[in-house]
């Protein structure tokens, strides 16, 4: 059996399984993916949060790299946090709206 491509569609998938606790949404529906980069074995993932103080920051950028290194193929993770441009609801996915109760 072939392992899956290894391309920012499934980086994306793989990253729905990361929840931003304090708001019970996945951070791709939240809107907090800014980006992503594969070079060879590596992926970077330029993010954001919803606040710059949010105190779960350590555990979501833990959560990106755990749930990325479990792909096969990836050697090295890294997450790069950016505050520009700013978070804003506007951001989030119908879905993620939806999950969260902010109606369009």
């Amino acid at each position: 059996m072939n392992a899956p491509q290894l391309d920012e569609t499934l980086i994306l998938e793989t990253l729905r399984q990361v929840v931003d606790p304090e708001i019970d949404c996945n951070i791709v529906d939240l809107g907090l993916i800014y980006g992503t980069r594969i070079e060879g074995g590596k992926v970077t993932v330029q993010m954001t949060l919803t606040t710059q103080g949010c105190p779960m920051h350590e555990s979501i950028a833990w959560g990106v790299k755990n749930a990325l290194r479990n792909l096969e193929g990836v050697e090295e993770v890294e997450v790069e946090i950016v505050w520009d441009p700013p978070w804003h609801p506007a951001m989030m996915t119908d879905y993620g709206r939806a999950r969260v109760g902010i109606r369009t």
